[in-house]
């Protein structure tokens, strides 16, 4: 039997770094957004608030990388029933909104990047920026 598995871990840089390329991305589409990562276990590895964001899509940004990362799959999919009895089932903490991707690595997950203030379609864009500037898959 076997008692451990490999497990890579998401270094502070490489958060950093997605919140920069983030931010860069939500400045060229003229958005300013809230950027969140998340490690495997959805604890906050970085985040920024850029300035003109709105204040309380922290929460939402945040909710869409720990559904990310717990789901190892883009927030946004659900069907509609399931959404609102997740969202009631967990009191909010799993969001259906689009923003939020696993980050894969060797095929684990090893955190997540939500990102709100904008429209579903500006999220993913930012989001999927900073992924693919890192050669990561959104």
């Amino acid at each position: 039997m076997t008692l451990t598995r490999p497990a890579a871990k998401l270094t502070h840089e490489a958060a950093h770094r997605l919140v920069h390329e983030a931010a860069l991305a939500a400045a060229k589409i003229g958005q300013p957004q809230v950027i969140v990562v998340v490690d495997d276990g959805g604890h906050l590895l970085a985040m920024l608030r850029m300035d003109g964001s709105r204040l309380l899509s922290f929460d939402s940004a945040l909710a869409k990388a720990k559904t990310a990362a717990n789901s190892g799959m883009p927030t946004g999919g659900l069907s509609p029933e399931m959404e609102s009895r997740l969202g009631a089932a967990t009191q909010g903490r799993v969001t259906n909104l689009k923003g939020g991707f696993p980050i894969i690595v060797d095929g684990f997950v090893v955190g997540a990047i939500g990102v709100g203030t904008g429209s579903p379609e500006q999220d993913v864009t930012v989001a999927t920026a900073a992924l693919e500037a890192l050669g990561l898959k959104a």
